[in-house]
């Protein structure tokens, strides 16, 4: 007993030695958030700067020079998101690995091939003066934080036991690098397409990809990749989510209560805590710039500077092309050219990789870009020795100006001096709305988009020939562009930007036009918009998509009470997706279980990797290619759409009986519908997850205006909102300091912060704030205002 006794006392010793170190762990670790009132002298600056937070933690930055305004960003920045600002220069840098581990060698491969950080060295070098001096004072505000700060790290760097290095001008220009490869999909859509039509022949490209119909046969043809091939290019390449999903629209004065434009924007990206979007104001006497910034970017992303304002949705330009190329079959360090044979370019790689031994990349380069398929380190042994592929990306460009067009956008005063701006963009191509205090309005779809000298930009074609050679780029004034239409709006969901007769290609893939259709036809129907409105509509969760289909649907027929309940209440829905209600929920499983009983069986291993909603394909092999409805794994029976439709609603009501119970009535979407806005790293480790994540649950769905897309691969959880709006803007030109704002999560990037998540409801119920105000103002409601002196003064 006494015994016992003993090892019970040194049990509670032990726990209340842990309670110790988590009390006092947790006391260290709030040292390092911010004191937003107190005054500091720095190094670095020309004169006196005051950042004021705002009452949601909301910098608004008031300084007497450029240059201190954005030393004061970056100090800011750093401040609040140290850590985004130091995973994303990892990610840039291919130095994810040395962080993460093994799980991160395939991103860190990729951006090292593509040669990405190497990129943005070579942007700040060939930059232009003023935006050098830009760059160079907010890397200077990062530094001088990270030199000066006192206590501790954010609470990620004790868990990973590292530290971030020192900020340079290239971990800022890399982003827009890496936003590029985010957006920018078309090279894995030609493996796709190539792998599909090997397994099921050309014809079946036809129904599965409807927009986007070939009638390049090269890459078929005997001698190029094989399916192996395919599969194995296809594995290699990190999976960067969805690179088409935002809303953009602005109304003219003609068709507003205020008589000036309204303009709005929600751009869409991966869901995640902290979000992309940082809010700020900044104030010289020369600039004025207020909206969404990115923390590590020293620029206004999306928002106004009291002349201009502009929103940005993405374009889906087909910009890459993958080029197979032959290995000289005399010396396999060359590669065969129509002008004969070359020798690739090559440099090694050395990537770090925690817990590992470093890893060696030798990175091989042709005429038409870096050789991707070394990617896969089997791909020669099943290709073949004398093939390789080569990417061709218009990002990839080194004399790429991007960075400097935001630059110049930001300083606009006009619609001349914004497309002046937009004449240097280059990747991404992006769709942006433009709207002045002068009563103008327009649109452009800047970027550099490839010509072909043949070739549809559909598959991989030869490269040893120069028969598919991009010859060009469109020509920025053919480049689809707008200005005070006479509809008197203007609006692109990622839908295509023109129409059938536009004489370029700029893509084949564009998002299902259901979002940009609902847009449309609530704006054509109001003669007195204002921001109100504009907000109303971006909250919009009428789903054309699901009016579309459900009449289709609806001929089948109820094999038991729960299904006959079902069918009821989608009867009488109102296409609504909102969370409070289980129509939402019947339909989505539904419709996704349909897609698996129309072409699982002919899709076979392939099937995971096209899975989805896919309404269009859906709906033409309901109505026009019948053949699909057939399971080809049934000898002797051919089934017919009306038993996939009874299949399908079997299989979902069953599904939804196991997740939310018998009763029908009591299903709800928003239980299944949950934004995870889960951390970049820890959102994928138990228990750090939900210390880390800002779960809510939401309305919409991946077709409406307020976007609420899904994985269907998400065995676990189908319907998780993992993919949306992370920031809405609104403006009414007619003043400027009324533009509503609000992003996904909070200001501050630390999950001990009171300003880590108080962002999410607001978010989710269509609040927003302005950024507005007197110093005097702002200091009366605010949280305090940090003053930055220089040294020597």
């Amino acid at each position: 007993m006494k015994v016992l006794r003993w090892l019970g006392r040194g049990l509670l010793v032990l726990v209340a030695l842990l309670a110790i170190l988590l009390v006092g762990g947790y006391f260290w670790l709030r040292t390092g958030l911010p004191d937003y009132d107190t005054t500091l002298r720095l190094d670095g600056l020309r004169a006196p700067v005051q950042v004021i937070r705002d009452e949601n933690a909301v910098p608004h930055i008031f300084a007497g020079n450029e240059a201190d305004a954005f030393f004061a960003l970056g100090y800011v920045h750093a401040q609040d998101r140290m850590f985004q600002m130091d995973l994303r220069r990892r990610a840039g840098a291919g130095e994810l690995a040395a962080l993460m581990g093994e799980r991160a060698l395939g991103f860190d491969r990729l951006t090292r091939t593509l040669g990405v950080y190497r990129l943005a060295e070579r942007a700040y070098e060939q930059a232009p003066d003023g935006l050098r001096t830009i760059v160079d004072a907010y890397t200077a505000g990062v530094n001088t934080w990270l030199e000066t700060r006192e206590g501790a790290l954010p609470p990620e760097y004790a868990i990973l036991r590292t530290e971030p290095e020192p900020w340079t001008p290239a971990d800022s220009l890399v982003w827009a690098k890496l936003i590029a490869l985010q957006l920018t999909g078309n090279w894995r859509q030609e493996i796709e397409r190539a792998r599909f039509a090997e397994a099921l022949g050309p014809g079946a490209l036809d129904d599965l990809f409807p927009d986007a119909v070939g009638t390049e046969p090269a890459t078929l043809a005997p001698g190029m990749l094989e399916r192996a091939a395919l599969d194995g290019l296809w594995d290699s390449l990190p999976d960067l989510g969805p690179s088409t999903a935002s809303n953009e629209w602005v109304v003219g004065g003609g068709r507003t209560a205020s008589g000036m434009p309204v303009l709005a924007n929600d751009p869409h990206l991966r869901l995640s805590t902290p979000a992309l979007w940082y809010l700020a104001r900044i104030e010289t006497p020369e600039t004025t710039l207020v909206g969404a910034t990115v923390a590590g970017v020293p620029a206004m992303v999306i928002g106004h500077n009291g002349h201009i304002a502009w929103g940005l949705t993405t374009t889906g330009g087909d910009v890459q092309d993958l080029f197979v190329e032959k290995v000289d079959p005399e010396d396999p360090s060359r590669y065969l050219t129509p002008d004969g044979s070359r020798a690739f370019t090559t440099r090694e790689e050395v990537i770090e990789v925690r817990g590992g031994d470093p890893i060696t990349l030798t990175v091989r380069e042709t005429r038409h870009g870096p050789v991707v398929s070394d990617l896969d380190e089997d791909f020669a042994t099943v290709a073949g020795p004398d093939e390789v592929v080569a990417l061709a990306f218009t990002a990839l460009d080194p004399t790429d100006r991007t960075a400097e067009a935001i630059w110049r956008m930001n300083q606009a005063t006009d619609w001349e001096s914004f497309l002046d701006a937009m004449r240097l963009w280059g990747a991404p191509q992006q769709n942006l709305v433009y709207a002045d205090t002068e009563g103008t309005f327009g649109f452009v779809t800047p970027g550099r988009v490839p010509i072909r000298k043949a070739g549809d930009g559909l598959s991989p074609v030869p490269g040893w020939t120069g028969e598919y050679d991009w010859i060009g780029t469109i020509p920025f004034d053919a480049l689809p562009r707008a200005r005070d239409p006479e509809a008197g709006f203007l609006a692109n969901a990622n839908n295509a930007p023109v129409g059938p007769d536009y004489p370029y290609l700029i893509a084949h893939d564009y998002a299902e036009p259901y979002r940009a259709r609902r847009i449309e036809e609530v704006l054509a129907a109001d003669d007195a918009h204002g921001i109100a409105d504009s907000i109303a509509l971006a909250l919009d969760t009428r789903s054309l998509a699901a009016a579309d289909l459900l009449p289709l649907m609806l001929e089948a027929r109820a094999e038991d009470a729960r299904a006959a309940d079902a069918l009821a209440m989608l009867r009488r829905w109102d296409y609504h997706m909102d969370r409070e209600r289980p129509e939402p929920l019947v339909f989505a499983a539904w419709l996704k279980e349909l897609n698996r009983a129309l072409y699982a069986d002919e899709l076979g291993p392939l099937f995971e990797d096209y899975w989805g909603l896919r309404p269009s394909v859906v709906k033409r092999m309901l109505t026009e290619r019948l053949d699909w409805c057939d399971d080809v794994r049934t000898e002797g029976i051919e089934e017919t759409c009306a038993d996939m439709l009874q299949r399908s609603l079997r299989a979902a009501i069953e599904e939804l009986v196991e997740a939310q119970g018998d009763d029908v009535q009591a299903w709800r979407w928003g239980e299944a519908h949950v934004a995870p806005l889960g951390h970049e790293i820890f959102g994928f480790i138990p228990g750090l997850d939900r210390l880390f994540g800002l779960a809510i649950e939401t309305d919409g769905g991946p077709y409406t205006v307020n976007r609420g897309a899904f994985w269907s691969l998400d065995s676990d959880r189908p319907f998780r909102h993992q993919h949306g709006a992370g920031l809405r803007v609104f403006h009414d030109l007619s003043d400027l300091t009324l533009s509503r704002f609000v992003i996904a999560t909070g200001q501050s990037g630390n999950v001990l912060s009171p300003h880590y998540g108080d962002f999410v409801e607001r978010w989710r119920d269509g609040e927003h704030v302005t950024l507005a105000g007197s110093p005097a103002d702002l200091a009366e409601r605010g949280l305090g205002t940090l003053t930055l002196r220089p040294t020597e003064e």
